[in-house]
């Protein structure tokens, strides 16, 4: 495969509003389409610099929440982190290990509302 991007990464969610709030408010995602409601919901959002499209789901006939790990790569992970925690973001600390021990490739994790795993990478 070559010059390949994912465009869009599906995540079941419990409670669509506190989802929807979670990533756009505190996370800092923009909603681009809003579909459905009750059983049959999905939000999308993405970053404000645009890339891949993050679908949150009420769906969960093949999906359980809280059962993904989602990696985001950012330039400056100090940044991203201060960020983060500044709007109320549980993270947990920066460490330098993400390929082993010593490898110097510094990053930091955190849980949506769901128990969703996001890993934060500096690239």
């Amino acid at each position: 495969m070559a010059n390949e991007q994912i465009l869009m990464v599906m995540m079941a969610v419990t409670d669509m509003a506190k989802a929807k709030a979670f990533y756009a408010e505190q996370f800092g995602f923009e909603v681009t389409k809003d579909v459905g409601a009750g059983d049959y919901h999905w939000v999308s959002l993405s970053l404000p610099g645009g890339g891949t499209t993050l679908t949150l789901s009420t769906m969960h006939e093949h999906m359980k929440p809280g059962t993904m790990r989602l990696y985001l790569s950012t330039s400056d992970i100090e940044v991203a982190y201060n960020e983060l925690k500044a709007k109320g973001v549980s993270v947990n600390d920066i460490k330098d290990d993400l390929y082993g021990p010593g490898s110097g490739v510094k990053w930091f994790d955190l849980r949506d509302p769901d128990g969703n795993v996001w890993q934060v990478v500096q690239s």
